[in-house]
């Protein structure tokens, strides 16, 4: 541990004089011998530190933005490549490449942080030792050895003797249930801040090495805390587990506010803003128009959920556009949806209804006796006929009449006697 010390003996100063700080503030408030004036100062020390390092988390969420575009180029990959898998693993690394993207850029946090870590673990080593370091002096030495955290020296371990926790006027029962329960507090905060980023802020359509990365982690660093936790100081488990704290509160908001694209937590999202935009007829701030901004820019390349809030706004009456605002729009109320499904107020389209066979004949014939020539009566009776008409004249008409067929039976001449019903077939004329 004396090598891991001189390698982060750099920064060991600026840390103890930061607690110091902070001592003198809460001393003031608690106490200066107090385990709320040194436990609030390690917190203070945590927060100062993650602020600083919020530009980086900015750029690790960018990366795993740049990491989702690159999804339908993975998915070819492992399509092309299902059966040979070190050939896919080449081809992944070499679009990492290309694209400038790093697939680690989620541990840039934990990585920068780590200098913090060792050199607040050295300080609180030096106190358990009775060693000064850094700016921290004699006077305050004695201080912080006196400060108890809930009954648990703030520069006891686990695994100390009897003798050492009784040197800090403590009670071994004490100290190894303090940090038992704190190991477990920081382990299990770990765990699920990890599972929550991969059960609902990873597009789990693709599998990449980014998702395995992230499984992997998710039950690394909590059996990596338990093991080792239990030789850290207590002030260094105040230390991390309230970073794990502020973490799993960093990425719940990130899930809420800003999730990734075809996550369920951008369902979630998504479902949230439909209802805000239907309800309101716009959107309410700059992150929601740069998020509707976005899904229109994508065109035919949005996902399912993106998809659904289009579509579902269309059926509202209302219209995405390009610079992220939403608009009434009368023509997409009535337009037909993206998926086909026409919206409501769009007429259907009504399917003819099947005709009985009796209704068809009866259309038949009269569609017949619509497209017959209308010609005078052929047929004079003897009240109709005139005196000066000769017999002779009425005998072709009569033998029209009875030749045409009669109304009502569908164009078909019904057989007479001792013929065949339906069509005759001319006689073939016989052989001499």
């Amino acid at each position: 541990m004396d090598t891991i010390a001189s390698l982060f003996s750099f920064i060991t100063t600026p840390v103890s004089w930061v607690i110091v700080q902070f001592h003198s503030v809460y001393g003031a408030l608690f106490g200066a011998d107090t385990g709320w004036a040194w436990g609030l100062s390690i917190v203070s020390l945590v927060i100062l530190i993650r602020i600083c390092l919020i530009p980086l988390f900015v750029k690790q969420i960018k990366a795993t933005r740049a990491m989702q575009t690159l999804q339908p180029e993975m998915k070819k990959i492992q399509e092309r490549y299902k059966n040979d898998k070190q050939r896919q693993s080449e081809e992944m690394m070499k679009l990492y490449k290309e694209t400038g993207t790093n697939p680690l850029s989620s541990c840039l946090p934990i990585l920068a942080q780590s200098p913090f870590f060792f050199a607040l673990y050295h300080v609180l080593n030096s106190i358990a030792n009775n060693d000064t370091i850094g700016v921290i002096n004699e006077s305050l030495l004695q201080s912080a050895q006196k400060a108890h955290i809930v009954g648990a020296p703030l520069a006891a371990k686990f695994t100390d003797s009897s003798a050492d926790v009784a040197a800090l006027d403590a009670s071994l029962t004490t100290v190894r249930i303090v940090t038992a329960v704190m190991i477990v507090l920081m382990s299990a905060s770990q765990f699920y801040t990890q599972r929550q980023l991969m059960t609902k802020n990873v597009d789990t359509t693709v599998k990449t090495p980014f998702m395995q990365q992230q499984k992997m982690l998710m039950y690394v660093f909590p059996i990596m805390f338990a093991v080792f936790g239990i030789n850290f100081p207590v002030g260094v488990l105040v230390y991390w587990l309230t970073t794990n704290v502020w973490t799993m509160g960093q990425q719940m908001y990130v899930i809420h506010n800003n999730p990734t694209p075809g996550s369920k937590a951008q369902a979630a999202y998504l479902e949230r803003l439909f209802k805000h935009v239907t309800r309101h007829g716009k959107t309410r701030n700059r992150r929601e128009r740069a998020i509707v901004k976005a899904i229109v820019a994508k065109g035919r390349d949005r996902n399912e959920h993106e998809r659904k809030f289009i579509t579902g706004l269309g059926k509202e009456g209302l219209a995405a556009q390009g610079d992220g605002t939403v608009v009434k729009s009368e023509a997409a109320a009535v337009a037909t949806a993206e998926d086909g499904t026409p919206t409501p107020g769009t007429p259907k389209r009504q399917q003819p209804k099947r005709l009985t066979k009796a209704q068809r004949q009866s259309g038949a014939a009269k569609t017949a006796d619509d497209d017959e020539p209308k010609t005078e009566p052929t047929s004079l009776t003897k009240s109709d006929q005139p005196q000066d008409a000769k017999p002779e004249d009425t005998k072709p008409a009569a033998a029209a009449q009875k030749a045409a067929p009669k109304s009502g039976t569908g164009g078909r001449s019904k057989a007479q006697s001792g013929q065949r019903k339906g069509q005759q077939r001319p006689k073939s004329p016989s052989k001499k």
